[in-house]
Parts: C-alpha cells; structure tokens; sequence
C-alpha cells in the first residue's frame, strides 16, 4: 500500500447461513473462526474493519474479533446489496479505498491482499484472479461508494464492476482460497479436509 493512502476493511456476514445451518462467521478455520481470521488479516493492513452483521447479530459479536467496528444491517433479510450498502455508510471520510469481501472466504492468502493494496491508483477497482475465475477481497476506489450506494436492493455488486471493466485491474494468483467460497456443509468439510 501506498504511504499515506487509507484503506477501509468490510466484511459482510449478516446472512442467514441457511445452507449450512450455523452462523459461517463462527466457523473455524485453523484454529480461528471465518470472522477472526479475516478481521486480523484485515486489521493488519486496514482501518478500520467493518463487519456488517444480521441474523444472529448478538451471537456473532460476543465472538468477535477485538479489532472489529461491527455494524448492524436492520434490513439484512432483503439481501446482500442492503448489507454491503450499510457497511459503505461506515466507512470513514479519510479512507481512499475499501477492501471487501464476504465472510465465507477465509482462506484467502496475506499475499494476495498485499498485492491487491499495492497496485497503481490509476484504477478504480483490483480483483483477484486464480485460474482465470475471479474471486475475493476485491479492492476499490472510494470514488465507487455513491454508485454501490445507488444500486437497488434488487442490484448486486457486480453491476457496478463489470460497469467498470477498463478500470479495472485484475491479478493472477497463485491462490485458491480468492474462490473458497463455503456456503454449505460439503464445501466446508472441502475447506477443513474433514472426511477427506
């Protein structure tokens, strides 16, 4: 990262987990849970970290990590893009960028979001890559907050990145935990090598 630039951490983890039946922000993954591995590798290189939490909000945080702003979603129930939108209205007015992802992605590598928080300011958004398939964090300029804000409960996200595709920089890694996405028991037992 660049000296002088701020960058602001946000992790959603206000679903339900529905699929998988226990909060994924409490489950552990070497030794740590989903949300203290990602706040402390957060925490090393951004501040603040807003966990934007949800169902089980009071469960979450008597867990949670110390270095952690969290941030209630009321309307958590009407999707991810309320959620994302509640953590952007936290973000502080300093911070030049944010790096975001979603709780169900512990296993993503220090390196990568060393790589990701070093690249060139002239963009407006850096997504990681592992094999061609893109995954997270992703960092972006706070230039994009107002067009995350804008988007409708109904949007995602992505409507506002592939929006900015010629400013976007992707980077090839050498890193499997960008598309670790555990959303179900089978996927964490892949995850945790459990009955492997």
């Amino acid at each position: 990262m660049s000296a002088g630039l701020s960058v602001a951490g946000l992790i959603l983890a206000a679903g339900e987990s529905r699929r998988m039946g226990f909060p994924k922000a409490l489950l552990r993954y070497r030794e740590e849970t989903f949300l203290d591995r990602l706040a402390g590798l957060f925490a090393a290189r951004c501040s603040p970290v807003i966990v934007v939490l949800g169902a089980e909000a009071e469960r979450i945080r008597a867990g949670g990590h110390p270095a952690a702003t969290f941030v209630v979603n009321p309307d958590w129930a009407r999707g991810q893009t309320t959620s994302m939108q509640c953590g952007l209205r936290a973000v502080p007015p300093e911070a030049d960028g944010v790096l975001f992802t979603l709780v169900d992605h512990p296993a993503v590598a220090p390196a990568t979001i060393d790589a990701l928080l070093a690249g060139p300011r002239a963009t407006l958004l850096r997504v990681p890559r592992s094999n061609g398939r893109r995954g997270h964090p992703i960092w972006f300029s706070r230039e994009l907050i107002p067009e995350f804000l804008a988007l409708p409960e109904t949007g995602a996200a992505r409507d506002v990145v592939r929006g900015h595709a010629a400013q976007t920089q992707f980077l090839d890694v050498d890193d499997p935990g960008i598309l670790a996405d555990i959303d179900d028991p089978e996927a964490y037992r892949g995850l945790t090598g459990a009955g492997a």
